[in-house]
């Protein structure tokens, strides 16, 4: 097929590439706006408990927790002084009159000590902006805008979850120019130098060009038929760039290869289609099969780098496979125009591999294969330790810089305000007819909710209760707890939300006896239920990509064992990203180099997230690595000379690869949101343990422990990859 391919593109190479640019073209008017249709939540599962507990709170009682802030600071005084308590209620009137404005409140009209500063110099004006996100977005603009303030009397500044999510869209589309205006130019000179020569080095680019044009088309369109989350543009650029240069990189140097060892070039370019070609087919598909893991679960965050990442896969498979032979075909030889000034390297065949450094490391390995491998797993292990201690939580105002409007609010929220409220926990009853009818039920219910350990108070129709008393009976305000048939109950806790003890506590609130059948919604029982869901689709996930992998690698090999210990060694590579994950992002090591929040917790996404992209990313260079050593042990059938020989063809190929990938990534944890930088950091470690300590030490290590073993697998399977399995296939000399 990739020959039958290879052919087309010598026939058709014009029409490929005018096809090519009228396709990007089109794709860049098309796809250039694609920001403007994402979104920047997606972390919650919509069949959670407590997603739909809040979803009736908005839709039955026309409440659920404010969404816009703003923090009013006295420039002189308190808040208590006659002019700011005008201007503090002059903001609440005006405020109140916006369209699409609910639930706005503030210190001045409520008189709440709640909303009013320890040291009397600010106080909070409060409001729920309603719409769909986009609309939400729009608001939190015009309403910054509006409200913004810095007079002689006081400063006004606008916060709150839709400012949030403003700010982070901004920071991610500025991040984006930045991230791309470091890699583009880094690799481009690093690929030059690599490949020797100008023509060569910009090849990769225009295939990464094409795939990330296309991608975002793609993600537009996506965008007008379903939820897709902003934070997938910054993996449409990475992946896209790394993917397109390790490809690429792979078949232009083979072609080079061929070239340089006497054949046409039409022979080579069908030589490279038929050995590097497939190779990229195979190692494509199985970090699509990483990605399609992502699909499985709920959290449209997750979906979307599902979506991105397969659509750029594809695209960068389809550059690499037709747009790239097509531009061999039309260059021939000219790839190595503009060469540096530099000694041409000669490919190593496979009589003088023996000299090179891969073939010397994979031989000096494979003599001392047991204490290398121990002392390497050893490592790696020591390296994941730290992700023992994780502490997961969901993402908030401290993932953007602390110079951000609303993070300097939410900033002064917790250090300067005694009770923060926002981690209540909502008690929600629906079909229970008229509430005011079951005040007795209500009054002891709540009476025994704040019974519960770590609980502070709570607040209901039937009044405000604190271990096991009322406070005080209902109060004016209290009717907003009050719908035709239902009411809803605020449990204020003393201990943070995303901790064990607040975790414990919805456990014990969900728990507890009710007179009728509730809901729980609130910041800690999100928690929960995130981490359920995403427990509850993980072993799916995981078959997916193991039984799928396996399979790929059975066509690929023939074997059974390879295949195993590729999963295997995967799943070592991962546990230094895992470590450095919890030792530099949750504990705060590196900070202050990288410039970020550390909160003490990890988003529960974040590992699964990495799990399915790194094991995808490992698992492009073990597809590299073993199409190398299969060539060779295929020709010789001798396992030791083929992993020598085999690294030694590869080893630099890979190493350049990946370092360059590491490159792209690296920069893109130049981010300015936090998990964005933690997701920069993460993949660059683990391409660059992948390309290091796996590729060179472990595996080598491995497969001479296991010997002839390598290739075993039972003669049913054998018999089947006789029948089905692909490989290797020189075509003939064309002689064109």
């Amino acid at each position: 097929m990739l020959t039958r391919l290879g052919r087309f593109a010598l026939r058709r190479r014009w029409a490929i590439l005018a096809a090519t640019l009228a396709a990007v073209a089109l794709a860049g008017a098309f796809g250039g706006g694609a920001i403007g249709h994402l979104k920047s939540g997606g972390f919650d599962d919509p069949a959670a408990e407590s997603v739909k507990a809040a979803a009736t709170l908005q839709d039955s009682f026309g409440t659920g927790d404010p969404n816009l802030v703003l923090l009013v600071t006295a420039r002189h005084g308190d808040v208590d002084d006659p002019a700011v308590a005008r201007r503090g209620a002059d903001l609440t009137r005006r405020l109140a009159a916006e369209p699409d404005l609910t639930q706005v409140a503030s210190y001045w009209s409520l008189d709440a000590p709640s909303l009013r500063s320890e040291d009397g110099r600010q106080a909070l004006v409060l409001g729920r902006v309603t719409g769909d996100e986009e609309a939400l977005d729009e608001r939190a603009r015009q309403l910054t805008a509006a409200y913004t303030a810095d007079g002689p009397d006081v400063r006004v500044q606008v916060g709150g979850q839709i400012q949030v999510f403003r700010e982070v869209g901004e920071q991610v589309e500025r991040d984006l120019v930045r991230a791309e205006g470091i890699a583009v130019p880094v690799t481009l000179l690093l690929l030059v130098v690599v490949f020797s020569s100008a023509v060569a080095g910009m090849l990769p680019l225009a295939v990464g060009g094409f795939a990330i044009v296309g991608t975002l088309l793609l993600l537009r369109l996506l965008g007008d038929l379903t939820d897709v989350s902003i934070y997938a543009l910054n993996l449409t650029t990475a992946l896209g760039l790394g993917l397109a240069i390790d490809y690429s990189l792979f078949i232009v140097s083979r072609y080079r290869e061929e070239l340089r060892a006497g054949r046409e070039p039409a022979d080579a370019l069908l030589v490279t289609m038929a050995t590097a070609g497939r190779t990229v087919l195979f190692s494509a598909a199985t970090v699509a099969v990483s990605l399609v893991a992502l699909l499985v679960f709920p959290l449209y965050f997750l979906r979307s780098f599902g979506y991105a990442g397969i659509a750029v896969v594809a695209l960068a498979a389809v550059g690499a496979l037709v747009v790239l032979p097509a531009l061999l075909a039309v260059l021939g030889r000219r790839v190595d125009r503009l060469r540096l000034p530099v000694r041409r390297r000669r490919a190593a065949s496979a009589a003088s591999a023996a000299g090179g450094f891969w073939h010397r490391l994979a031989t000096g390995v494979m003599r001392r294969p047991l204490p290398i491998a121990a002392a390497v797993v050893a490592l790696l292990l020591l390296l994941g330790a730290p992700f023992l201690g994780v502490r997961f939580g969901l993402p908030d105002d401290r993932v953007l810089p602390a110079g951000a409007a609303s993070r300097q609010v939410a900033d002064a929220l917790r250090t300067g305000f005694a009770a923060d409220e926002s981690g209540a926990l909502s008690v929600v009853a629906t079909g229970i007819g008229d509430p005011t009818g079951r005040l007795p039920d209500i009054d002891r219910y709540a009476a025994a909710l704040s019974r519960l350990d770590d609980v502070r108070r709570v607040d209901a129709l039937s009044g405000s209760y604190a271990d096991g008393g009322r406070l005080q009976g209902p109060a004016p305000a209290a009717t907003r707890f009050a719908a035709p048939d239902g009411t809803w109950l605020a449990v204020v806790p003393s201990v943070g939300s995303y901790s064990p003890r607040g975790e414990d506590l919805v456990a014990r609130v969900r728990a507890l006896p009710a007179p009728f059948g509730v809901q729980v919604a609130g910041p800690a029982a999100q928690l929960v239920d995130t981490k359920a869901s995403l427990a509850a689709h993980l072993p799916a996930a995981a078959a997916i990509i193991a039984t799928v992998t396996f399979l790929l690698l059975f066509l690929m090999t023939g074997s059974v064992v390879v295949p195993i210990k590729a999963l295997v060694l995967n799943l070592l590579s991962l546990t230094a990203v895992y470590g450095a994950m919890v030792f530099v992002f949750q504990d705060g090591h590196l900070a202050d180099v990288l410039g970020f929040t550390a909160t003490g917790t990890i988003d529960t996404s974040m590992p699964v997230l990495m799990f399915c992209i790194a094991f995808g990313l490992s698992m492009d260079y073990e597809v590299f690595l073993l199409s190398r050593i299969k060539e060779e042990h295929d020709r010789t059938g001798d396992t030791v000379a083929a992993v020598a020989v085999g690294l030694e063809r590869s080893g630099r190929i890979v190493t350049a690869a990946a370092a360059l990938l590491a490159i792209v990534f690296a920069a893109f944890a130049t981010s300015r949101v936090s998990f964005l930088q933690l997701f920069g950091v993460g993949t660059a470690l683990a391409v660059v343990v992948d390309a290091t300590l796996i590729r060179a030490l472990l595996v080598p290590a491995f497969m001479r422990l296991a010997g002839q073993a390598n290739w075993w697998a039972p003669a049913p399977l054998r018999q089947l990859h006789h029948r089905v399995g692909l490989r290797e296939a020189v075509p003939e000399p064309t002689g064109t």
